[in-house]
């Protein structure tokens, strides 16, 4: 089945999809709120973001199908639920590595929050240089006659590690997922120039820290 008929076969269960996708909608919402007051009662507590900003989707019913398809699964909600961990996603943003760290350790502190699952490519990158901290939590929804927990994925990136990731993102699908050896090279040290980046940018904040610790 290639992507139109998945497309048009999805279309005519849309109907079907509606109720799922809520309450990933609304396990977005959850996670997006908590997010926003950790960052703001970071800055008040410590005069720093440490989120620079947030992108967050829900995947559409094609995309969920089209996963499920290539899993081998059929197209069921209950098989969507099961085995696609990033219906609902969120990135964050950040401007040190550090930050990463701190963005998960304040997650992880929330009561209402189960930290499902958690991949460091940051510690331990891909081969092809991809760098990121991913979560899978789990959050409750709320309903008015029921509590639903639902997974949400969470990529915490630096800004030099996202726009590594973008350029990675377009050339994997221009070239239909088999880059040329040459410029998957060129990604490999590109992608070593993000790390000596993001390391000299942390050695520059510890060095403020100092300074502004030395003048209290």
């Amino acid at each position: 089945m290639n992507k139109e008929e998945v497309v048009e076969m999805t279309k005519l269960h849309i109907g079907e999809w509606k109720d799922l996708l809520i309450l990933y909608k609304f396990g977005l919402d959850e996670i997006n709120t908590k997010l926003k007051i950790l960052n703001e009662e970071f800055k008040y507590m410590y005069n720093h973001n440490p989120i620079e900003h947030l992108k967050s989707r829900v995947k559409d019913p094609a995309g969920i199908t089209e996963k499920l398809k290539r899993k081998g699964c059929d197209p069921t909600k209950n098989n969507a639920r099961e085995y696609v961990q990033d219906i609902a996603g969120i990135r964050i943003i950040c401007s040190f590595v550090s930050d990463i760290y701190k963005i998960y350790d304040m997650l992880d502190q929330q009561d209402d929050i189960h930290v499902f699952e958690v991949k460091d490519y940051i510690e331990n990158p891909k081969p092809n240089g991809y760098k990121s901290l991913h979560l899978i939590l789990e959050v409750p929804v709320f309903l008015s006659n029921r509590t639903e927990m639902v997974k949400v994925e969470v990529q915490i990136r630096t800004v030099a590690m996202d726009f590594w990731a973008g350029i990675e993102h377009k050339l994997y699908y221009k070239y239909e997922k088999s880059v040329p050896d040459h410029l998957a090279g060129e990604l490999l040290k590109a992608a070593e120039t993000v790390h000596a980046l993001d390391e000299k940018m942390s050695g520059l904040k510890k060095e403020v820290d100092l300074l502004e610790a030395s003048h209290v």
